[in-house]
């Protein structure tokens, strides 16, 4: 008796996918880089290009935020020319970040150079000392630094009397006030511009210190020929940077003369462009005349970028 076998079962192909089903797969893969970086463009236009835009529509109105808004037109930047508070703000600021950054910048390249040279014990704890002003309260600062700076208690004060000299009310000064305000800024950046450039002079090979030294060359030659061209693009970022820092410095000189308020002082002598903005928008509610500071400030940072960029980009350039 012969029995029959049943015929083996072949195994199905899988279906191939249709073409509208690779159309689909390939719109997911390019549009899913753009809803990647969605969310921060979302973020930029609500908090950063829509009051940009709005504050250059405010500075051509005569704008009350409580009663009726006229429109002017260029009227406000005209006044602006004009105002002497205007450019005493800015001079007070100017002379503020002159005073604050150039000192700040070169003792914190020294103090990042000796730190990359510098053999010593517990280096990495010397490294990170550097920034503990930077991440200190700006209040706190200001109630120590106002202490040493007072007229009557102040240690600073108390020194020059054991010199022989008067007492300096350094808040009633222009050039006294502006030094305090410096003196802050400058304790307060300096440690986060050391790391900055000692994280790149970590990145130059000992190499060309140890050949240099063979060679004979000095320690002041070593730094001048070695690490100022190597720090040339940080250096430049720093600058441009501090800059438009100083351009924006608003808490020091309003809690460091906390009697002259917005104006610090009777004679605007530590005024910013900052104060001067705030004082118009929100304590006098002049918001198309502030918007229009906002406007001129805002105009002086594109500059200031816009230098940092030709300064970066001939720096490429010249490199081999």
């Amino acid at each position: 008796m012969t029995t029959t076998l049943s015929p083996a079962t072949t195994a199905q192909a899988p279906p191939q996918p249709s073409r509208y089903h690779h159309i689909q797969q390939g719109v997911r893969e390019r549009l899913a880089p753009y809803a990647y970086v969605a969310p921060f463009f979302l973020l930029f236009f609500v908090f950063g290009l829509f009051p940009l835009l709005f504050t250059f529509y405010v500075a051509l109105f005569d704008w009350d935020p409580i009663g009726e808004r006229h429109f002017v037109g260029m009227d406000n930047f005209s006044q602006l020319v004009h105002d002497p508070r205007f450019w005493g703000a800015l001079r007070n600021t100017f002379s503020i970040w002159v005073l604050s950054t150039v000192p700040q910048l070169l003792l914190a390249l020294g103090v990042a150079h000796l730190l990359n040279h510098v053999r010593l014990r517990a280096a990495t704890l010397f490294r990170m000392s550097v920034l503990v002003p930077y991440v200190t309260s700006v209040a706190a600062t200001t109630i120590v630094f106002a202490q040493l700076f007072d007229r009557d208690y102040g240690m600073l004060n108390w020194f020059l009397e054991l010199l022989g000299f008067e007492h300096i009310d350094f808040t009633a000064s222009v050039w006294g006030s502006h030094l305090m305000i410096a003196a802050m800024i400058a304790w307060r950046w300096t440690g986060y511009n050391t790391l900055l450039y000692l994280a790149s002079l970590q990145a130059v090979p000992r190499e060309l210190f140890e050949a240099a030294a063979v060679d004979g060359a000095s320690g002041w030659q070593q730094f001048r020929h070695i690490t100022i061209p190597a720090l040339r693009p940080i250096i430049v970022f720093t600058v441009v940077t501090s800059t438009i820092g100083g351009l924006q410095v608003f808490t020091e000189p309003l809690l460091v003369n906390p009697v002259g308020g917005l104006t610090c002082g009777a004679a605007r002598q530590c005024q910013t462009l900052t104060l001067f903005l705030y004082e118009q928008g929100f304590g006098r509610f002049h918001f198309g005349y502030g918007a229009a500071v906002a406007v001129a400030l805002f105009v002086m940072v594109v500059i200031v970028a816009t230098i940092n960029y030709l300064l970066v980009t001939r720096i490429r350039s010249e490199r081999p």
